[in-house]
């Protein structure tokens, strides 16, 4: 099977090529803006083809796109903060960028499964009590109005048999490791992966009950690999939105979960200061969320946030 990741320069991109090259049934073509690396001690690093492209640049779709192309993981994109500082960057790279993408696939291979990473930043005030999955979106970002652009198209190809698409609403990923992202959420694994580098992570809210829903990349990366096999029929044609299950985990409960597993001294490196800037949009975003229908699919979800803590520990240092 053949298989493109876009976006794969990537943590999760990285993490799903991994995956993919450890079985020899998958051929992956990993793209970047930067030519994307094979990940380190892969089975199969014979069966991957690294590609730097611009993807607003149609010139590059002929090395990238092809008949013979079965799905598609759409993982490129900049994130939240990012989209929010250079809106001309975040409506290029999210929303020109994925147009051009679906339309090489439409023209080329016809039907091919799109696996899209959307977000939780779709949501946006007022929020219900508990958000499900056919909650209207009201974005407060540009990034949460990029994606649920994106999202329409998703769906409108879709409905047209041009693909054959899901769109998954991530929660905050978390404990990525290496440096911060441009990511809204981005301190929450800075919270983690900080003080267990012996440096000082600054929390934007200045509230220990801030809830926010968050998914490990572990379980992520089966999650987005479960994608490949749902029945393409399980939604309807024109709603392929799926709300990715998450925990939700206080700001309290992530430095409780710090202190556990790494020693009460690392503590010490958190710096409680508000953020006026990213709290509005912190504020925004849906926390108490349905999974019942990713769940009865087959999704799957954490189940506490100290075994996220200390599997970051034991696998990402």
């Amino acid at each position: 099977m053949r298989i493109l990741i876009t976006g794969a320069g990537g943590f999760i991109g990285q993490l799903i090529a991994a995956e993919l090259l450890n079985d020899p049934q998958y051929i992956v073509t990993l793209v970047g803006r930067r030519e994307p690396p094979v990940p380190a001690h892969v089975l199969y690093p014979q069966n991957a083809t690294t590609v730097a492209a611009d993807l607003c640049d149609e010139a590059c779709y002929p090395s990238i796109v092809t008949k013979y192309l079965k799905a598609v993981y759409v993982l490129h994109g900049t994130m939240s903060s990012g989209s929010e500082v250079n809106f001309e960057l975040g409506m290029r790279t999210n929303v020109d960028a994925t147009m051009k993408l679906l339309e090489a696939l439409r023209k080329t291979c016809p039907g091919v499964r799109v696996i899209y990473a959307s977000s939780m930043a779709v949501y946006g005030m007022p929020l219900p009590e508990v958000v499900y999955s056919d909650t209207i979106p009201t974005p407060q970002s540009s990034y949460g109005a990029e994606k649920v652009i994106c999202e329409t198209l998703i769906n409108d190809y879709t409905r047209r048999n041009f693909i054959v698409g899901f769109t998954l609403r991530l929660p905050s990923i978390v404990v990525r490791p290496g440096k911060p992202t441009a990511a809204a959420s981005s301190f929450l694994s800075g919270m983690v992966r900080e003080p267990m580098n012996g440096l000082t992570c600054n929390i934007p809210i200045e509230d220990r009950s801030f809830v926010s829903l968050i998914c490990s990349p572990r379980t992520l990366v089966r999650n987005l690999l479960h994608t490949l096999t749902v029945p393409a029929d399980a939604l309807p044609p024109h709603i392929r939105q799926i709300i990715a299950p998450g925990l939700t985990v206080t700001i309290q409960e992530i430095m409780d979960a710090l202190a556990k597993v790494g020693g009460e001294d690392l503590l010490k490196f958190l710096n409680e200061e508000g953020d006026p800037t990213l709290t509005p949009i912190l504020m925004s975003w849906a926390t108490n969320v349905d999974n019942t229908p990713a769940l009865r699919l087959g999704y799957i979800k954490d189940v506490s946030f100290q075994d996220v803590v200390k599997d970051y520990k034991n696998n990402f240092m």
